[in-house]
């Protein structure tokens, strides 16, 4: 039911493992030091915003702009480019309109069904936490449990149920995750769009797809979408001080 995976009958090649040096730092200083490395290479001192771009998304990246720097994944400190089919593996540093602002582009995600901790597959978005966005867009490609929904039909998200039953923060941190996903920017699409609807994002681990029993779990707990990112994604953003969400999956 959802694209986060990889097409049935292939599989992602092996994971590349961080280096244990990479490990060694907390997952903070880790995501600092990448961020450093981001803005050494970009001459930029921060990015505003972040758009992690998922499955089938890379296309949009050129609608978004030209990028002034292109830094493949695998030579940011603590990154590990994605396997899954339909992921890219760059950071794109791109001017916003004609400002000086710039927005932080990752072309494509980790998931942990490819065998990452789940320290390695947030940090990217701790990264772009770290190099100063304020806002991180997350997109995906999820499967619709409405009926009213249309394959290919976006769709804002205003809330997650965690099934995954893990979380990327370790320790006492009781992050509120009530508006998760922000009011505020979902309202300002809507003003853009007026057709955009909005669900309820399911978080499973995968890599496989639902049982029809399972999709009726599903709609029971209030599920409009499924898929196998996003969620924990979203919980180390609101963890970071400051940055709103916005999750849109199609």
């Amino acid at each position: 039911m959802t694209d986060e995976a990889p097409a049935r009958g292939r599989y992602p090649q092996p994971a590349r493992r961080v280096d244990d040096a990479d490990d060694r730092l907390a997952p903070d200083d880790a995501a600092a030091l990448a961020a450093a490395e981001i803005a050494t290479r970009t001459g930029v001192p921060a990015h505003r915003v972040a758009v992690v771009l998922g499955s089938g998304w890379a296309p949009a990246a050129g609608e978004l702009g030209t990028p002034a720097t292109t830094i493949p994944m695998a030579e940011l400190p603590a990154f590990s480019p994605p396997s899954a089919a339909g992921h890219g593996g760059s950071v794109l540093s791109v001017p916003i309109g004609g400002s000086d602002e710039r927005m932080l582009i990752l072309l494509g995600r980790i998931h942990a069904y490819e065998g990452h901790d789940l320290r390695h597959v947030v940090h990217p978005v701790r990264t772009a936490c770290a190099a100063g966005a304020r806002t991180i867009i997350l997109t995906n490609a999820a499967g619709g449990l409405r009926e009213d929904y249309a394959v290919g039909q976006p769709v804002l998200i205003s809330d997650h149920l965690n099934l995954t039953a893990r979380s990327p923060l370790v320790g006492a941190q009781f992050v509120d995750l009530v508006d998760a996903y922000s009011p505020r920017l979902r309202a300002l699409a809507r003003e853009i769009d007026d057709n955009l609807t909005e669900g309820v994002y399911a978080g499973l681990p995968g890599p496989h797809y639902e049982t029809p029993a399972e999709i009726r779990m599903l709609r029971t707990l209030g599920a409009d979408l499924v898929g196998m990112s996003t969620v924990q994604e979203t919980i180390a953003a609101r963890a970071a001080p400051g940055p709103r969400c916005w999750g849109f999956p199609w």
